[in-house]
């Protein structure tokens, strides 16, 4: 038998060169560390000072306060989580609540998303019509902050929430109204209150405004998608916020007829792109833009070294913001109230994840399906299916050395065990938007605890509701810029 025939010298060196290819491609997964603190046992009640009632001097009229802030291009105050409201629960109680919450929003925002802008009939003389345009459901809102309303200045514990427009709150003498922390706003005692006429500009902004004809006023209604209502006069007021600023002439609904809406707040101050949510209403003053910076709700950091959550309206909100951090806004023509962006890709490990296609996650302008939305309102971010099932397949591939948990955990289908470890290597994620924006995601924000006993899962989710939406767990610890001017967002890391 012959022997094999020897390799020339030219076959072998392109045989080593494709060897030194092979190895060149197959980079090694680029990690960071988590620190693996598992959700505490403990029972816990609230801590927030937001929630106690001992305020009454937080709004009280203060000369030199407010005629600095009268002259500042600044409004900041603090916003604090639901949980912060707590009481005698434990941090996986509050998780499973805060998740089953998340379901509920987003199912509204994809049902909203992707129909056109309605309007639905009310009672009262004249009848009354307002937008459908929220995306929040029952007992929905996560994050709050204390604002004073009218002269002189009732405290009022409000919802913050970038997918709803119309400022609005409870109002005495109160039809039906449900129960909320704090005094019910009395626009009779205060000396600010302006009743808009039916007529009125800021009447009309309300897609058709209603009319109580025998009062000649101006009537709202705001309807959500799970049914409740709020409903009442719509007119002006000042509000005013911790430090003297006072703003006046804001366009609010004053609702004598509430009805299965939210947990302890007296209402809500929209934050939404719409003419009529609060950025628009002051932008003469304050200019569109505002940001805000959501500090880690999962993490076991104490009241005591935890920083705290703050919105910024006005010209610091675009503080020390490379223009680099920016991607464009997208317009929505049949939803005009959320913050659409370009999500261009993500990387996992440092490597671009082929099936994260923008076929998937582009809107589509003639039905208003698809796109992706930043929401304050909504935790876990989700991702239309074939984005998701390729982003969780690279995860779980970069990973490998993670010890998965097997049967997931709520939403989540990618858990891992990491018990009795105290740091973790984990893959990086990272988010590539249009115009060359990224957002590197710290491991907490896609890593987060479930249970006390170590179980870690892969914050993210898949849809099948036409439209992706990027949530507060991914976003924190950024300052995430909406420049309402420039038509901008961005994600503007360790910035709290």
């Amino acid at each position: 038998m012959a022997p094999p025939p020897l390799l020339s010298l030219s076959a072998l060196l392109l045989i080593l060169l494709a060897a030194a290819a092979s190895n060149a491609a197959a980079k090694p997964v680029q990690t960071q560390s988590l620190l693996a603190t598992p959700l505490s046992p403990k029972r816990t009640s609230a801590t927030s000072e937001l929630a106690r009632d001992d305020d009454k001097d937080l709004f009280a009229d203060n000369l030199a306060a407010a005629e600095d802030a009268a002259a500042a291009s600044t409004v900041r105050f603090s916003v604090v989580h639901r949980d912060d409201f707590a009481v005698d629960a434990t941090a996986a109680e509050l998780l499973a609540h805060r998740l089953e919450r998340d379901g509920k929003r987003a199912s509204r925002i994809s049902a909203a998303a992707g129909a056109a802008n309605t309007t639905r009939g009310g009672g009262g003389s004249g009848g009354v019509s307002a937008p459908v345009v929220s995306g929040l459901a029952q007992g929905s809102g996560e994050y709050f902050t204390k604002i004073g309303v009218g002269t002189p200045a009732t405290p009022a514990l409000m919802v913050l929430d970038t997918g709803s427009d119309v400022v609005w709150l409870q109002c005495a003498p109160c039809r039906r109204c449900y129960d909320q922390s704090g005094p019910v706003f009395d626009p009779r005692r205060s000396k600010s209150y302006g009743a808009l006429d039916c007529a009125a500009p800021l009447c009309r902004r309300l897609d058709s405004g209603g009319c109580d004809l025998r009062r000649r006023a101006c009537i709202y209604q705001v309807a959500y998608g799970d049914g409740s209502v709020t409903a009442g006069d719509f007119a002006t007021e000042t509000l005013t916020f911790a430090g003297g600023a006072r703003v006046a002439r804001v366009a609010v609904g004053c609702g004598h007829d509430n009805e299965g809406l939210f947990v302890a707040a007296a209402g809500l101050l929209g934050l939404g792109r719409g003419s009529l949510s609060f950025p628009a209403q002051i932008s003469r003053r304050y200019g569109r833009s505002f940001s805000y910076c959501l500090v880690d709700r999962t993490s076991s950091a104490t009241p005591a070294t935890s920083r705290a959550s703050t919105v910024t309206f006005g010209s610091a909100a675009l503080a020390s913001t490379l223009a680099s951090s920016f991607t464009p806004m997208v317009k929505n023509p049949r939803m005009e109230t959320f913050y659409y962006v370009q999500l261009a890709g993500i990387s996992v490990g440092g490597a671009r994840v082929p099936g994260v296609a923008n076929s998937d996650l582009r809107l589509d302008p003639s039905s208003g399906r698809g796109g992706v939305i930043v929401d304050s309102g909504t935790s876990v971010t989700r991702l239309a299916r074939p984005a998701y099932s390729a982003l969780r397949d690279a995860f779980r591939a970069a990973a490998a050395g993670l010890r998965l948990s097997p049967g997931g955990f709520s939403l989540f289908d990618t858990c891992y065990d990491l018990s009795g470890r105290k740091v973790v290597k984990v893959p990086t994620v990272s988010m590539h938007f249009a115009g060359g924006a990224e957002a590197s995601l710290p491991p907490e924000n896609y890593l987060i605890p479930v249970d006390s006993k170590g179980t870690f899962c892969f914050a993210f989710a898949g849809t099948d509701g036409g439209v992706s939406i990027i949530g507060n767990i991914q976003q924190q610890g950024f300052r995430v810029v909406f420049d309402g001017d420039g038509q901008r967002v961005a994600f503007v890391p360790k910035g709290c």
